[in-house]
């Protein structure tokens, strides 16, 4: 008996959920691993059709952006052979997947530590929340946190230090737990 088939609505859906959460490295996957920018643009667009019309192989809660690379580097490599009239920009397809492999794993490392980063700062008082979200979320400038906060700015200069200590310490630690 077949299984039943997705909803194309909901697969749709899903699709661009997960495009959407990823793009943003994706795009830069591709921009590391091809000079031209156009070229990168247009392997880019490629690529997420590619990835589309074959959504209904993905495997749901599986990883997501491993899928994706494959793909981006089938791209780029069927790039690479189609642009031998560059020599000196020609870089061997070992060196594209060693590359590939490279951010892949830097990713990874990225991820665990924003993930760290987000528990620790759901561990820190309100008021210290609200700084950092002011800082770095709303790009307040530090006269205006000593305004909103009404402190002086030296004293802000300082809690941000302060905080920041606290996080690195708290990410450091998370890290090293779950390794």
């Amino acid at each position: 008996m077949d299984s039943p088939q997705p909803d194309p609505e909901q697969q749709t859906e899903s699709y661009l959920r997960l495009l959407t959460q990823h793009d943003r490295w994706l795009a830069t996957y591709v921009y590391s691993l091809v000079y031209d920018r156009a070229d990168a643009d247009e392997i880019l667009q490629d690529c997420k059709v590619a990835m589309w019309k074959h959504f209904g192989k993905f495997e749901p809660g599986s990883n997501f952006r491993a899928w994706a690379r494959k793909f981006a580097t089938h791209h780029v490599l069927n790039y690479r052979r189609a642009e031998k009239r560059r020599p000196v920009t020609a870089v061997d397809d070992e060196f594209i997947e060693a590359v590939a492999a490279e951010i892949e794993r830097s990713a990874d490392q990225l991820d665990h530590r924003a993930e760290a980063l987000q528990r620790c700062l759901r561990k820190l008082p309100e008021a210290h929340r609200k700084i950092m979200v002011w800082r770095y979320y709303e790009d307040c400038g530090v006269e205006e946190i000593a305004a909103k906060s009404e402190r002086s700015v030296e004293a802000v200069y300082r809690l941000l230090s302060r905080i920041r200590g606290v996080l690195n310490d708290c990410v450091s630690r998370q890290l090293a737990t779950s390794s």
